[in-house]
């Protein structure tokens, strides 16, 4: 048998500077492997945070909630139908909790697992990324607290006859649903952002979606608060068409600019 043709120096030393520093293309094995350890890393950080809001729920939480309904809606009775109710909304809230004391780290793990395929100038973005994400969102918190949750519970609640009397677990999943989705929701500029960085869309192109963008809009607050009013949706939607000019402005500013046409004929008239 033949033996094997000898590995030309200059290549047996770049696999050796591969293997040392890592800058090898990772196989799909090692893509999941990664995955999975970023993965087990988020729901780490979602299971001390939820043991924090576990720890922090009854005293400070249940209070903090009911407030806006009680001191819009005046009084407010909330009642247990199961035996269940209790621990069930308890752990629910402390779930919410946690989720939101994680989003840093979440967000993290996941930008973390994206940056092999970024280029040195768009790694730069990352941590500046990683706090405009985390600050929007709680913004986003923010408002659904105190200028969404107030007007749209004493609206529900005050609305048609009769007093009020709401089972407990309905009344908090409404809500932690809307303080989670409008934080998510109120990260419509980053997201817009890191489109236009990476290419996929212009700011000029997402201006002239700007029809589509408001029909959305609604459409996103009649999903994050399933109700039939239109003072809830409104005070949902306004918001999110808001962020999303906001997003054309950062798309504009900080987006990927547009090569000359100059430039871009060369490359046509090579193929």
């Amino acid at each position: 048998m033949a033996a094997a043709p000898p590995i030309p120096p200059d290549l047996e030393q770049r696999f050796r500077q591969e293997e040392i520093t890592g800058d090898r293309p990772m196989t799909l094995i090692e893509h999941l492997l990664e995955l999975r350890r970023r993965l087990v890393v988020s729901a780490m950080a979602v299971a001390i945070g939820t043991g924090v809001g576990l720890a922090i729920t009854n005293r400070y939480l249940f209070p903090l909630l009911e407030h806006p309904a009680r001191e819009k809606a005046g009084q407010l009775d909330l009642i247990r139908l199961d035996v269940l109710d209790g621990v069930t909304v308890y752990f629910k809230v402390a779930l919410t909790a946690g989720i939101i004391l994680a989003m840093p780290i979440i967000i993290y793990e996941a930008l973390m697992f994206v940056v092999p395929a970024l280029t040195p100038r768009e790694r730069r973005w990352v941590l500046p990324s990683i706090a405009g994400i985390f600050l929007f969102f709680l913004t986003g918190v923010a408002f659904g607290y105190f200028v969404a949750l107030p007007p749209a519970l004493k609206f529900l609640i005050q609305f048609g006859p009769g007093k009020a009397t709401i089972q407990v677990g309905r009344y908090f999943g409404f809500v932690t649903r809307m303080l989670l989705f409008i934080g998510l929701a109120f990260e419509t500029p980053m997201v817009m952002l890191a489109l236009s960085r990476f290419g996929v869309v212009s700011a000029g192109r997402m201006l002239r979606w700007w029809r589509y963008a408001i029909v959305m809009a609604f459409v996103l607050a009649a999903l994050i608060t399933p109700t039939i009013d239109p003072v809830t949706q409104t005070l949902v939607a306004g918001p999110i068409i808001v962020l999303y000019l906001l997003g054309i402005v950062l798309s504009k500013v900080f987006g990927r600019k547009p090569r000359p046409a100059a430039q871009q004929a060369p490359a046509a008239e090579s193929h």
